[in-house]
């Protein structure tokens, strides 16, 4: 199964569209994971109409229009995810989002989490991977478009981070 893992796509608050590649890459996948901060409910439908399959969560920016759950649980070819904005400053980020993912499913799933527009993939010392895929739309002149794609085969998931032109 392959994943489009995204999040703060920030339209139209920061940017005007998303970036053509990361909009191929919704396509192209089974599964889209997004962690919030859509900006409009707009968008979220355009994100929906070109997703095969989509689950995402609330951001700390969103309208109460993106009438999305703070936490979704998603199941994909075995594997748990966890998803949340992960709002909060950048100390003990991994921290709390491992807590609200242990909350939910328990450490063998996979959490997905935005807010801090970083690329992270981290394993946090109590077990729980966190994927943090940045941002799909540069949130300022010195922010580089960033997602993740993953594969899931049989519960073992593979990830790689793509990054704009």
């Amino acid at each position: 199964m392959r994943l489009a893992i995204m999040s703060d796509t920030h339209v139209p608050g920061r940017a005007a569209v998303l970036p053509d590649w990361v909009e191929d890459q919704i396509r192209a996948a089974d599964l889209v994971i997004h962690a919030g901060d859509y900006d409009s409910p707009e968008t979220l439908q355009h994100l929906r109409d070109i997703s095969n399959e989509f689950v995402g969560v609330s951001g700390n920016v969103d309208p109460p229009e993106v009438d999305l759950p703070f936490v979704e649980i998603v199941e994909a070819d075995g594997l748990t995810f966890v998803v949340t904005h992960g709002t909060g400053t950048r100390t003990g980020y991994c921290s709390r989002v491992a807590d609200v993912v242990k909350d939910a499913a328990g450490t063998d799933a996979v959490g997905v989490a935005g807010h801090i527009h970083e690329v992270v993939d981290e394993v946090t010392d109590d077990g729980v991977r966190i994927l943090n895929p940045g941002t799909a739309a540069p949130a300022s002149p010195d922010d580089e478009a960033t997602m993740m794609v993953g594969t899931v085969n049989d519960g073992d998931l593979s990830v790689e981070v793509l990054h704009g032109d």
